[in-house]
């Protein structure tokens, strides 16, 4: 091994300070993050504008921007960051296995990705996926998420999609529901209805509603829920009326504790499911390896679409 040539470089301490406060743009926040006094951040910025002889950030009065060195130095310090805190679960790791940091909508993650994870890990003993849930799009920005499962349009320059499958609408109910508060004999008799919205999607409903003419019917009265695994299971009570998605109600059409109302009315759903993560991140080793099993696991299933 060759000696390394000497470095002259700034404070660990100084840079990891610079990433937080340009992840959040905000002095304060840093602080919080960091556990340090607002004033601690300022000096190390400051000492390490003054070593590098240049202007990281620009004050202004409500707030502070990334210069245009700033800019250009984040993107390359996150990144490093990111090599470090992998290397280091690498290399603490008894068994040199690579975690996974997966972020998944929870209602995808319980009626589609875990009954086939198994397989996954069966396969790859070499990586332990780690998932995280939310209701929300990742933010690729904070925390330390790997790759991420959507239901989106590819507008972020930053990530690489993945396409898995598209996906189509339709409004479900219990049979019991239709039976009694029917009958439903074309779109309009929703008007009538109990509508189940999942409000981080509350546009989902306005778009089958539009597609169909029928923009008069108010959804913002039904009733509101956080996620598409308490709308389905709501609907399935006999509360109302959800809006059904691939491949989220396959199993429950199956055996019967939902019914399509409207089934030559299914319309595609604008947003399709990808697989997302960095660019720069796209050939690590653990992702290639998940995204290549996810493609052939979604290919594999019948009930949904996966032509682009």
């Amino acid at each position: 091994m060759h000696p390394a040539k000497s470095r002259r470089l700034p404070s660990l301490n100084a840079l990891r300070t610079f990433e937080a406060a340009a992840r959040h743009l905000s002095f304060k926040a840093a602080a919080e993050e960091l556990s340090v006094s607002q004033s601690a951040i300022s000096h190390q910025i400051k000492g390490l504008e003054d070593q590098l002889g240049l202007a990281l950030f620009a004050r202004q009065a409500r707030g502070i921007e990334l210069t245009a060195q700033g800019e250009l130095y984040y993107p390359i310090l996150r990144e490093a960051f990111d090599q470090i805190a992998e290397g280091t679960r690498a290399v603490t790791s008894s068994s040199l296995v690579s975690i996974l940091t997966l972020q998944v909508y929870s209602t995808f993650t319980s009626r589609w990705l875990l009954p086939r994870l198994a397989r996954f890990q069966q396969e790859h003993t070499d990586v332990q996926v780690r998932l995280t849930t939310a209701q929300t799009d990742a933010n690729f920005d904070y925390g330390d998420i790997d790759a991420a499962i959507l239901i989106t349009q590819p507008t972020d320059e930053r990530l690489d999609y993945a396409h898995l499958f598209n996906v189509t609408m339709t409004p479900v109910c219990s049979a019991s529901y239709r039976d009694t508060h029917g009958p439903f004999a074309s779109p309009a008799d929703l008007a009538s209805a109990q509508l189940i919205q999942v409000y981080p999607s509350r546009e989902d409903w306005q778009v089958w509603l539009a597609a169909h003419a029928l923009q008069e019917i108010d959804c913002e009265n039904g009733l509101q829920l956080e996620s598409y695994d308490l709308a389905l299971g709501s609907a399935a009570q006999g509360l109302g009326v959800a809006l059904g998605q691939q491949p989220y109600i396959e199993r429950d059409l199956a055996s019967g504790a939902l019914v399509e109302l409207f089934p030559d009315n299914a319309i595609p759903n604008p947003r399709s499911w990808y697989l997302a993560c960095r660019k720069e991140r796209r050939e690590q080793h653990k992702i290639a390896l998940f995204r290549e099993w996810l493609l052939k696991e979604v290919a594999s299933d019948s009930s949904i679409t996966t032509s682009s």
